[in-house]
């Protein structure tokens, strides 16, 4: 076997979704590929991880301290939506219809995989919203069940006088992560969002 070849495949195998079979389809796409594509590729992956940081304000992924939605003087900062992932910010600017803001939660609570309320970033939105109160707070985080739970956590320690807590329509298919969400279904979702309605804050 070539040593370097196997290396790659090895490489590759590690990257979600992608299994030894398709690693070596992969690494044997990249023998035959010429020098410089194989050079563009191998240049921007090291580039992502120099150039590439967190937002300080939403926790999405930017090239500056305030990622593009955040310094956008165009975007109603009055709207912010929850999201559980940066996929999942791409994901809804693909589908042109938001035009808020957003925060990254960093994941959604799974106390059985040790996922706890201080390991995602709800103490960085809570102060988010004492700082700058929206009128609208909407809660992105998908259909599985733990995200089920994690909106309704948040909706209850969240609520604020005056701000309006909405989820995505149930145009979403059960359990499907937002990244998997076909553009058609997500806008619909997003047009028909609805309000929550988790209890009240003297609930805590």
């Amino acid at each position: 076997m070539v040593k370097p070849l196997e290396d790659l495949v090895t490489a590759l195998s590690k990257l979600p979704t992608i299994g030894k079979k398709t690693a070596w389809r992969l690494a044997l796409h990249l023998v035959d590929r010429p020098q410089d594509e194989v050079k563009a590729l191998a240049d921007a992956i090291q580039a992502v991880k120099t150039s590439v940081t967190i937002c300080k304000q939403c926790f999405n992924l930017s090239e500056d301290e305030l990622c593009r939605v955040c310094s956008s003087p165009a975007r109603d900062q009055s709207i912010l939506c929850v999201v559980e992932r940066p996929i999942d910010v791409f994901t809804l600017e693909n589908s042109g219809r938001y035009r808020g803001i957003y925060h990254v939660l960093g994941g959604v609570l799974s106390p059985i995989n040790g996922i706890t309320a201080d390991k995602l970033r709800i103490k960085e939105l809570a102060s988010r919203i004492n700082a700058n109160p929206p009128r609208e707070l909407i809660l992105g985080l998908g259909a599985s069940a733990d995200a089920e739970t994690t909106s309704l956590y948040l909706s209850r320690i969240l609520q604020r006088e005056g701000m309006r807590i909405t989820r995505l329509a149930r145009g979403l298919p059960a359990g499907i992560e937002l990244e998997y969400v076909d553009q058609v279904t997500l806008t619909q979702a997003l047009n028909e969002r609805i309000e929550v309605h988790y209890g009240n804050a003297g609930d805590r």
